[in-house]
């Protein structure tokens, strides 16, 4: 029996779309959600210039609408439809081919990326799983993001590396100059990228096993642990950040420093939240001071993780009168309003080993959690503080000097450098 049989009979949303064989020697499959976008062809275009991999690789784009998508986007997706087609028609070889499959009518309810990067993605389980290939790759990217030639070829390299990898991240850099763009859509993204950066560092600075970027256009999945961890959910936005915080739970995720992805810059209405909606709020409101979760957050809480193992086969009392006194006093009122030692009573009572105690109480410490007490500490504690003074205070406790250096645009070239030279 193929390894995807019981996910896809009781998962899968809709029957095969492509009829086509799979190759034996097909190993990576592109999946791009496209919605109501004018500018498909050149990351399609960005793609196919790329050197071929050893295998064969395939690009599925699903063009979307929920049913009641109004007429405007739905003459859109019919003009993407007819320009992806053609383009397609003349951009074939044996060792990469172009897919373009349509959904309309998505319930209203789960309209939205998540379902369509669910169907685009569990299409390609399926593909592998006519060749049973649980460790074929699977991709995210977005329809209007760019790459580097490199990208098949090192995501390629990653995972024969590292042959028993469940996934890993892409790195990514949006554009921060061109022509493409009016100057202020520049300075935005570099704040907002400085963000994305700074969190994740300060996730790492404060020890916590899981900080990697969760970009919907830049990770990479096996099959097999796509379908291990549900596949894809279906949530409207978010839901890069939800799917990859369950596979990077399961180990062995790493990063591809070796090639780029280029997302888009530009600004979004389609989603709720994340990068396109960001840089709308910036021009609306003319932000050109971004204000984020301030550092102390990240050193509080950091004082609470490289303490994890003390944590392991506590009492109560213990917990409460010894260990978590000492914590700082946002963390321990997080804490205590959070009821964690009930969840940590639960971890112990399952664990016979500090090395097993460890991984679970960053299952129930995760991602997640982390967030819930950032937003936590800010509406009871401490304000939000300037990306700018944030990034600095973080790149001088990673050993970095910023001395003179006031711009976003400078500090993210500065967290872009040491995040390619540091695990």
């Amino acid at each position: 029996m193929a390894f995807a049989n019981n996910y896809l009979k009781k998962q899968r949303l809709y029957p095969d779309y492509i009829k086509d064989t799979a190759s034996e020697q097909l190993n990576i499959i592109v999946t791009i959600p496209c919605f109501n976008e004018p500018d498909l062809i050149p990351g399609l275009q960005a793609l196919w210039n790329c050197e071929r991999p050893d295998c064969n690789a395939e690009v599925i784009v699903i063009v979307n609408s929920g049913e009641l998508a109004g007429k405007e986007i739905l003459a859109q997706n019919e003009k993407t439809i007819a320009d992806a087609t053609n383009w397609m028609a003349d951009h074939q070889d044996e060792k990469l081919k172009f897919y373009l499959i349509h959904q309309p009518n998505l319930p209203k309810k789960f309209a939205g990326v998540g379902l369509a990067r669910k169907i685009a993605m569990d299409e390609a389980v399926s593909r592998f799983n006519k060749i049973d290939k649980p460790n074929g790759i699977i991709t995210g990217f977005d329809a209007d993001s760019g790459c580097d030639a490199n990208y098949f070829v090192e995501i390629e390299k990653m995972f024969k590396k590292h042959p028993k990898a469940n996934g890993a991240n892409i790195f990514y850099e949006h554009p921060l100059e061109g022509t493409e763009f009016d100057q202020p859509i520049y300075d935005a993204i570099a704040q907002y990228e400085l963000y994305l950066r700074y969190y994740m560092l300060a996730m790492r600075y404060a020890s916590h096993p899981h900080a990697f970027h969760t970009v919907g256009s830049s990770f990479a999945v096996t099959a097999k642990a796509y379908i291990m961890q549900g596949g894809m959910n279906r949530r409207q936005a978010g839901e890069d950040f939800y799917f990859l915080q369950k596979i990077i739970a399961l180990g062995k995720f790493y990063e591809i420093k070796t090639a780029r992805v280029i997302p888009s810059p530009r600004e979004s209405d389609r989603v709720p939240f994340g990068t396109g909606k960001a840089i709308s709020t910036f021009m609306e409101k003319g932000i050109i001071d971004y204000k984020t979760y301030n550092y102390s957050a990240f050193k509080d809480v950091k004082k609470f993780f490289d303490r994890a193992d003390d944590f392991f086969g506590v009492d109560y009392d213990t917990y409460l009168n010894k260990l978590i006194v000492d914590l700082p006093g946002p963390v321990r009122s997080y804490l205590k309003e959070d009821n964690f030692f009930e969840a940590l009573e639960e971890i112990n009572r399952n664990c016979s080993s500090v090395e097993s105690f460890r991984k679970k109480f960053f299952g129930v410490f995760n991602a997640f959690k982390v967030l819930k007490y950032l937003n936590n500490v800010h509406e009871q504690f401490i304000d939000e503080e300037s990306i700018v003074v944030c990034a600095k205070q973080l790149l001088i406790d990673l050993g970095i000097e910023t001395k003179g250096i006031y711009s976003a645009k400078e500090l993210l070239e500065i967290c872009r450098e040491y995040e390619k030279n540091h695990e």
